[in-house]
């Protein structure tokens, strides 16, 4: 009899798991967002100038950027077309080309990180190679609120 309610108990955990994860897709994608977003920012803020270069500044920033859009290509499971305002269904639709879009950024931002901007001029370079991957990839897959 225990082991049947301990079974049943945990059939019930395992289920409820689930659905919360599957509920929170949404919300974990406009957090990965916007932490790339906040790594973008410090990058900008050096590349104008408004912020002294720091290369572990720079560093931290391009890390951010390259763990988050690795993360974010999991956050698209089947089913998990709702979690979002923002999502488009071209999404699912076209997985393959979404998914190469964030390894394009996730490769741009290795090399970045593996041959890190010295200088001002540098980070505003790797703002350039940043940038193009980000609006091609939101131009296909993100919809306007």
């Amino acid at each position: 009899m225990l082991r049947k309610f301990i079974a049943a108990t945990a059939l019930c955990l395992i289920s409820a798991t689930t659905v919360v994860s599957a509920a929170g897709f949404g919300e974990e994608r406009e957090h990965t967002m916007e932490k790339i977003g906040g790594a973008m920012a410090t990058l900008g803020k050096v590349a104008k100038g408004e912020s002294a270069y720091d290369a572990e500044a720079v560093k931290g920033a391009l890390t951010t950027i390259n763990t988050s859009i690795t993360h974010f290509k999991t956050l698209f499971p089947a089913g998990s077309e709702n979690d979002s305002k923002e999502a488009s269904p071209a999404i699912w639709t076209n997985k393959a080309d979404f998914d190469a879009h964030a390894d394009k950024l996730a490769a741009d931002s290795a090399t970045l990180l593996a041959q890190l901007p010295a200088d001002q001029a540098g980070v505003g370079a790797a703002m350039g190679v940043l940038g193009k991957d980000c609006g091609a990839c939101h131009q296909s897959y993100r919809l306007k609120k």
